[in-house]
């Protein structure tokens, strides 16, 4: 029998239960070194600031080096494990989807700008302004009586920082600024990829051709227009390979591909191996 690697989604209310938070925010402090061998995600948004640290964190398949000053955002979905040093120091705020939809516009970007990019190097004062915020949470959920009006004020305000420090990072992608069809037609395919799988598709919700999108495609992100929809089928089939038992057959169906022998041709093309084999290393 073949052994099937399963990684849980991990709920919020896993997490250091004594803390009475109502399960809606937790606040956890790391101090020294931390190992996350095989990779999981959660079913809750993270902010984790780093006062100090060395390692490295890896996202969604992407590896990201640590240091002091860096704030690292997962979403829910996402993939991660890390390998942090001994000098390693952060704060992690933990926060339910119901909390994070109340303030998910203070981010002020597009959530997808964030996923792609989740790590970003503070300037010296917002790193101090947001350390501030965080252990100030701390100081209120240690209170016996939790006052949610300020925690959720001062998560907005977390928000609202971390949006003014990525705006430096976000606008240095001057492709999108240049070319705004691009950071639509990725934000289309984060909504369809599983039924629409054709260039034309996209290129008729963004009233343009085909060609002239592949065009762009080729230009500013050095790949064709149809390999940023494989990329996002791909980076999905490996969340679902990780994280469940689901049977290939089914993890096929659900990205969109009727016939499973197709679909592990498919990812055996775009990643070198085969759906079985990448579930069966980890």
């Amino acid at each position: 029998m073949d052994v099937i690697a399963n990684f849980p989604t991990l709920d919020i209310s896993e997490f250091w239960p004594e803390q009475d938070s109502g399960n809606n925010l937790l606040y956890h402090e790391i101090i020294g070194k931390r190992h996350i061998e095989k990779p999981h995600k959660h079913d809750f948004f993270l902010f984790m600031l780093f006062e100090e640290g060395r390692g490295i964190h890896t996202i969604d398949f992407i590896d990201h080096q640590v240091a002091g000053g860096q704030l690292h955002l997962l979403f829910p979905e996402q993939i991660h494990k890390w390998e942090l040093g001994e000098e390693t120091h952060a704060h992690q705020l933990m926060i339910s989807r119901g909390i994070f939809e109340t303030l998910a516009n203070s981010l002020r970007f597009s959530l997808i700008l964030y996923q792609n990019y989740p790590v970003i190097n503070l300037s010296a004062v917002a790193y101090g302004k947001i350390l501030y915020e965080f252990q100030s949470i701390r100081s209120e959920l240690l209170k016996p009586a939790i006052l949610w009006e300020i925690i959720n004020a001062r998560i907005r305000l977390i928000a609202l920082m971390i949006s003014e420090e990525a705006e430096t990072l976000f606008n240095n992608q001057t492709v999108y600024q240049t070319k705004p069809v691009l950071f639509k037609y990725r934000s289309l395919i984060d909504m369809h990829y599983k039924k629409e799988k054709l260039v034309g598709f996209y290129a008729d919700q963004l009233s343009i051709s085909a060609n002239y999108l592949n065009m762009l495609c080729k230009k500013h992100f050095h790949v064709s227009a149809t390999a940023l929809i494989h990329e996002r089928l791909i980076l999905e089939a490996k969340r679902i390979l990780l994280t469940t038992q689901r049977p290939i057959k089914a993890i096929a169906f659900d990205l969109g591909f009727y016939d499973v022998a197709y679909f592990s041709k498919f990812f055996k093309n775009q990643t070198r191996i085969t759906p079985r084999a990448f579930r069966e290393q980890l």
